[in-house]
């Protein structure tokens, strides 16, 4: 049986321009295989497909993160500090928050999304930040279970739904 590595074999950094459609397919891949871009009534949303799609347009408004395992993309989530156009939380000058956590299929299980996190949260405390904010969707019971093991809570009133049947979670953690 072939091991698969742990996460500390996994560079994070920031993703190169070359990168940029990878990290987009690796993006909806993630959000793909757990049915997260189907509706109820069985079809896809290609218009959120097409936002995490575009890494580029991420990684011009905000940090756009990647996982490597030598030369495989394994993971990727976008850090959005405070005045990045991404945020849609984080509006004050202290705050920052991350969106589209999302971890290859086969790479599941090996603490990647846990380090992508944990770069985030470093990346905030090197900035003088003071909280962390994301939104989820309800349904990303994974997520929310890795948020809580790093100390996040749910903050309810600041739930959204953006479109009809489309409920966002909100999650904080004050640094």
């Amino acid at each position: 049986m072939h091991a698969t590595p742990p996460a500390s074999d996994v560079l994070i950094r920031p993703a190169h321009e070359r990168e940029y459609e990878a990290v987009g397919a690796l993006t909806v891949a993630g959000y793909d295989v757990d049915g997260y871009l189907t509706f109820p009534d069985g079809t896809f949303d290609d218009a959120y497909a097409g936002w995490l799609a575009d890494a580029a347009s991420r990684a011009r408004n905000s940090t756009l993160l990647v996982a490597v395992d030598g030369d495989d993309l394994v993971g990727t989530v976008t850090w959005c500090p405070y005045g990045s156009a991404d945020a849609q939380l984080a509006k004050e000058s202290h705050q920052g928050e991350f969106r589209t956590l999302s971890i290859a299929p086969e790479a599941r299980g090996r603490g990647i999304g846990r380090a992508l996190v944990e770069d985030c949260l470093e990346r905030a405390r090197a900035a003088g930040l003071k909280e962390v904010l994301l939104f989820s969707l309800k349904e990303m019971a994974p997520a929310h279970r890795l948020y809580g093991r790093l100390g996040f809570g749910r903050r309810p009133e600041l739930d959204w739904s953006p479109d009809p049947g489309v409920s966002l979670w909100a999650f904080s953690l004050t640094l």
